[in-house]
């Protein structure tokens, strides 16, 4: 009977032992997924850099995924750099003689001059007073019938006072271009201008400059909707205490941003992407899958990310993540290069060894992470399922030597957004993120052709906006 106790006691104690060791199993992977998630960042996952901690840097992690630069920080070796020139013509002149000799004393003040060295300061003038043009409107009766004609002032100018259009240009700068808040863009304009306005004043005319920018924005749509490739992207933005989305398309020489929602309707609501028949470089967002004319192509730096953001949960047994990111740099290199030498397609034999690289990448995530039972490894399989399945959207780059390897052009244009939102907070109202959205797609647009922001804005309000030409073909 004793004998018979121990026995079941032995065995109540191994059923109790194998249960500890799962649940400590199970434990132990929901401590490793809970630290990965407190880890993302802007280098292991689709978070933008703003999102990143202010207050401390993250120790750099042991990866395979992310090798540092052998850039040296400071200017680069070949950057001509800029010198400031003294000028020929200074606005003021101060003479700095020797009062007396430093040897003997004796006073020098009508002595020759043997030699001048010339040093000069430049320093910020005080803002000076608003330029005030008045325009008289003159009526003058006629001898012959007596009739009283009135004089026309020049276009825009229909009030007793009102700002220039160089004044408008600037509090559009500061507001949108530099992203401050109002009260902050009224208090330096005074500051560096010599100006004072309201708040008000600058919504006013931020809308103004929204209204006037339609023929713009209709030349916008018309061109990248005819463009051969573009980037696209949506991020998040506070506005009116709720959540909305701010879309862009863009290529190389223009931008288009759109707000809404993230649905299929918000996405085609930008009047670009439905029925675009070219190439859609993005990531790796469904919504757009609807896009159905179009040539997809995904974001190798996200891509890269999501690679290192498993590796980096268990690096001794997620060699097949670091196979697949090596994989992926090795065929950039092999684009770079081959630009560089003035071809325009990747060799034979280099497209079937990055296609075997890949292939075997694939294999061996599937092998370090079966069977799966923990969130890591279900992680890994619905990655290595993810190249697997999308290897045509995911290699695009090695095919087509003017398929970019990133959407970096198109994530760059949201980024000051994030940039706004950091430093003023959220949008008080859907209508003022609509007007960024529009104002920065100009501003963008003509700072890829070359145009500075302050001039463009002043074209804006004195005759109308600039207008990029029509893409020429071939």
């Amino acid at each position: 009977m004793g004998i018979g106790l121990e026995a079941l006691d032995r065995d109540e104690l191994v059923v109790a032992l194998v249960t500890a060791l799962g649940r400590i199993e199970e434990l132990t992977a929901r401590v490793a997924e809970l630290e990965a998630r407190l880890n993302r960042d802007s280098s292991n996952s689709s978070q933008p850099p703003s999102s990143d901690g202010p207050y401390r840097k993250p120790p750099p992690k042991a990866s395979a995924m992310r090798k540092k630069s052998s850039r040296k920080p400071g200017k680069q070796h070949g950057d001509p750099g800029t010198t400031r020139r003294q000028v020929a013509d200074p606005d003021e002149v101060i003479e700095c003689p020797p009062p007396e000799c430093g040897c003997c004393g004796a006073d020098l003040a009508d002595a020759t001059v043997f030699g001048v060295s010339k040093r000069q300061v430049f320093e910020v003038a005080p803002p000076p007073p608003p330029k005030v043009t008045e325009y008289r409107v003159i009526s003058r009766t006629c001898p012959c019938c007596g009739t009283v004609t009135v004089g026309s002032a020049p276009s825009g100018v229909g009030g007793r006072v009102q700002w220039g259009p160089g004044m408008k240009a600037r509090a559009v700068l500061t507001v949108m271009a530099h992203h401050l808040p109002f009260g902050r863009a009224k208090r330096l304009l005074h500051d560096l201008a010599g100006i004072d306005c309201s708040t008000g004043w600058l919504v006013k005319v931020r809308r103004e400059a929204t209204a006037a920018l339609e023929p713009f924005i209709a030349r916008i749509q018309q061109i990248l909707h005819g463009a051969r490739l573009l980037h696209v992207d949506e991020t998040t933005a506070r506005a009116a205490g709720k959540l909305a989305y701010l879309h862009v398309a863009c290529d190389d020489k223009h931008t288009a941003m759109h707000t809404g929602g993230r649905g299929i309707a918000d996405i085609d609501a930008g009047k670009i992407l439905d029925g675009f028949t070219g190439i859609l470089v993005r990531d790796g967002y469904s919504g757009y899958t609807h896009l159905v004319d179009a040539v997809h192509v995904w974001c190798g730096a996200h891509t890269l990310r999501d690679l290192k953001a498993v590796h980096d949960g268990d690096p001794e047994h997620q060699q097949g993540t670091e196979a697949m990111a090596n994989t992926l740099v090795l065929a950039l290199k092999a684009t770079h290069a081959a630009r560089q030498a003035g071809r325009d397609a990747l060799s034979k034999q280099q497209l079937t060894e990055i296609h075997s690289r890949y292939a075997g990448a694939i294999a061996a995530m599937r092998s370090d992470n079966t069977p799966g039972r923990t969130p890591l490894q279900q992680r890994v399989l619905t990655l290595a399922n993810r190249f697997d399945k999308h290897r045509d959207m995911i290699l695009a780059f090695i095919h087509d030597l003017s398929i970019p390897f990133t959407n970096n052009a198109a994530e760059l244009e949201v980024r000051g957004a994030k940039i706004r939102q950091r430093v003023s907070g959220c949008w008080r109202t859907l209508a003022g993120l609509a007007d960024y959205a529009v104002i920065w797609s100009y501003l963008s647009t003509a700072a890829k052709h070359g145009l500075d922001h302050l001039d463009a804005l002043t074209q804006l309000f004195t005759d109308g906006p600039w207008l990029p030409p029509e893409p020429t073909t071939g």
